[in-house]
């Protein structure tokens, strides 16, 4: 199933910068950025339920905030692009 995660850190102090990396390095692990704080993952229920336990001990919850879109596994004519930076199917063969 695709996963749409977002977040927003505050970033004021050096400990919010440091939170910030962590949830943006944890995304990472699990899918693609397709903007400075949205991932796109396509993962089971069971990484979705471990990605959502990581983040959220990463986050300050009084400051911080995380967003988690399930579009299913029929996403495609869900995701309309215009613009610059047109992401790669995330269920395509992948060539290193």
């Amino acid at each position: 199933m695709l996963i749409l995660i977002t977040y927003d850190v505050n970033t004021e102090s050096d400990a919010g910068k440091r939170r910030l990396r962590k949830v943006a390095k944890q995304c990472v692990n699990y899918g693609q950025r397709v903007q400075n704080s949205v991932f796109e993952c396509n993962i089971d229920a069971a990484k979705f339920r471990q990605v959502k336990a990581i983040l959220e001990d990463i986050i300050d919850k009084s400051k911080d905030s995380l967003r988690f879109y399930n579009l299913g596994d029929k996403y495609q004519n869900k995701i309309e692009h215009i613009g610059a930076k047109k992401s790669f199917d995330v269920t395509d063969t992948l060539i290193f």
